[in-house]
């Protein structure tokens, strides 16, 4: 119970009633604030607001001065007409085929939703010139995976994401046949070389984790909320890993041949990298990263133009996997 007013002895329905009215009167309204109001304890009140949020209302959080606050998202009918270049829907359109590895998902229909209700309200001629821009753009996907299978559990996954609700998962793990469960607070979704991942904080390992969506089997949406830290910042998490791994950082480098040379020099593969030219037109590639696996088949995608000239364990490492290789081809 809060200290200073006292307990109000009304239903839960008019208690309700009186937080709504508090949030929409002010900007963003903190927990503690909405408990004193009506005399009752941190608890009921996260009751109280996935009981709003149940019924309808477009309830968000947000920090706001050190402090978390609930608010409401302006209302549909208050918003104004958003008015778009030609320049800016072909920009929109150029964005619609890239995201086809979405297929299965209900982050997919929502997409053709979109633009559904883009081209209602453009004349025909340019809904069917936008629909011809859109293909301009090709996705090739290699290894495309089949979200379909894991359809619905994405959708709960997307309302605990929106609302911030602890989960539990069945999540089978690379390499396992069964299952294992995981409490999860979903902090964010990871867009990773055309698949779907999801980063949260799994409870039972007191740490972060990153999930394969295709892998979650089972989502079960619990009634608890849970708060985002307030320095969590999903882009800064991968930082020192090569992809999505996050292992112990390794300095690494590599050599290119003159014949790619060019290719890999002219891309970023890692915040940290730096690229020596050799005389011989070659390039030695340098940068401090964790994922050991996700490097070596990076290496290996190069076949007979890369080279591993440190450290030695990983290029040891890269040297028995080649070995092996040569030796499934000895026959030849």
């Amino acid at each position: 119970m809060q200290k200073g007013k006292p307990a109000r002895k009304y239903s839960q329905a008019a208690r309700v009633h009186d937080i709504i009215r508090l949030i929409e009167a002010r900007h963003g309204v903190a927990v503690e604030e909405m408990a004193e109001e009506t005399g009752v304890d941190r608890r009921t009140i996260y009751r109280d607001l996935g009981a709003i949020q149940e019924a309808g209302y477009p309830l968000v959080s947000e920090w706001l001065n050190k402090r978390k606050v609930y608010r409401f998202l302006t209302r549909f009918k208050d918003v104004p007409p958003i008015n778009f270049t030609l320049q800016e829907l072909m920009t929109l359109y150029l964005l619609r085929t890239p995201c086809d590895f979405l297929q299965g998902t209900p982050f997919q229909e929502e997409m053709e939703s979109i633009f559904r209700k883009v081209n209602s309200v453009l004349p025909p001629r340019y809904a069917a010139h936008m629909e011809r821009i859109a293909t301009v753009s090709i996705p090739l996907l290699q290894g495309k995976r089949d979200y379909g299978k894991v359809a619905e559990p994405l959708k709960l996954l997307r309302e605990a994401l929106l609302y911030q609700y602890r989960v539990k998962l069945a999540y089978r793990a690379k390499g396992k046949g069964k299952p294992s469960a995981y409490r999860v607070d979903p902090y964010s979704l990871i867009f990773y070389k055309g698949g779907l991942y999801l980063l949260g904080f799994a409870h039972n390992r007191q740490d972060l984790r990153t999930f394969a969506a295709e892998r979650i089997s089972r989502v079960e949406v619990e009634k608890e909320r849970f708060e985002i830290p307030e320095e969590f910042r999903a882009e800064g998490q991968f930082r020192s890993a090569f992809g999505i791994v996050e292992e112990a950082v390794m300095p690494v480098q590599v050599r290119f041949s003159p014949a790619i040379a060019h290719t890999v020099r002219d891309r970023l593969w890692h915040p940290s990298q730096t690229t020596t030219a050799m005389p011989d037109g070659s390039i030695v590639l340098n940068f401090e990263a964790g994922g050991r696996m996700e490097i070596i088949s990076w290496v290996l995608s190069y076949g007979e133009h890369a080279e591993v000239l440190g450290p030695a364990e990983l290029r040891e490492e890269v040297g028995r996997k080649i070995r092996k290789m040569a030796a499934r081809y000895a026959h030849l």
